[in-house]
């Protein structure tokens, strides 16, 4: 089992990887508004910092490299696609939920 404790470049990986997750989805799926970008944005990078570590082991695991990568590839790797899931998944549901708001009627 990876040890991810409080060092500090292990946050930084974190942070980096959610943030780098958060950035690329923008082009993926481009908000219509500042507040839908900025509240994508900070769910991004929560949801890369405090599920960056499972998933990373998850996806290591999975790829059969666990073995070849360090705790900072793991969370950097994790943080990312935890991010990068988490923004993509609510801009879909947000637009969903707009439609089905339009379709009904007034």
């Amino acid at each position: 089992m990876a040890d991810f404790g409080n060092d500090g470049g292990l946050w930084t990986a974190r942070l980096v990887g959610a943030s780098a997750g958060a950035a690329v989805s923008l082009i993926y799926l481009l908000p219509k508004s500042r507040r839908e970008a900025g509240c994508r944005f900070f769910t991004g990078l929560a949801c890369g910092l405090v599920f960056g570590g499972p998933a990373g082991l998850w996806i290591a695991v999975r790829l059969g490299i666990a073995g070849y990568l360090g705790p900072a590839e793991v969370l950097l790797t994790g943080s990312a696609a935890a991010s990068l899931s988490a923004w993509w998944g609510l801009g879909v549901l947000a637009r969903m939920a707009e439609r089905m708001r339009g379709d009904t009627p007034r």
